[in-house]
């Protein structure tokens, strides 16, 4: 199975940027750790970050040719980003949204994903570990899950 996580905007200044929220660890730490839990289930996964909306929205359809699924963590453009939710809605593969902090704990125009919608499932304030979880969902959905996670 070849996963696609898709990281957008401030997703690079994990570690420095509010760890209140983000945790501590980098985002190459986080990629290094999804890889250490998913690649013992034969999970391939191509990690993706951008700051440019046009650049996710390229990755999500290229993601759309070569995998079986996308975990998408769109930062604030999850909130008001309606080509990427189109781009989404037409990949045509199982997506799953992640948010590392519960965003109904906080501001009020974070309460809103118009991604929502058109994803398999969304899954936030578990921090780096809503990765695993929604490559986990991926795993279920294409009836592999692991049983001994």
């Amino acid at each position: 199975m070849r996963v696609s996580i898709i990281n957008g905007p401030n997703l690079n200044l994990l570690g420095k940027r509010e760890p209140q929220y983000y945790g501590e660890n980098s985002l190459q730490e986080i990629n290094d750790h999804i890889n250490a839990a998913v690649s013992r289930f034969g999970v391939e996964v191509d990690f993706f970050q951008s700051n440019h909306e046009g650049e996710i929205i390229d990755r999500i359809q290229e993601a759309s040719a070569v995998s079986d699924g996308i975990v998408i963590n769109a930062g604030a453009l999850s909130h008001y980003s309606y080509a990427i939710r189109d781009a989404l809605a037409a990949a045509g593969i199982p997506v799953v949204e992640v948010h590392m902090s519960n965003i109904y704990a906080r501001e009020e125009f974070r309460h809103r994903s118009v991604l929502s919608p058109v994803v398999s499932g969304q899954i936030c304030g578990f921090g780096e570990y809503g990765y695993v979880m929604a490559v986990y969902a991926l795993l279920n959905a294409a009836g592999g899950y692991p049983q001994d996670v």
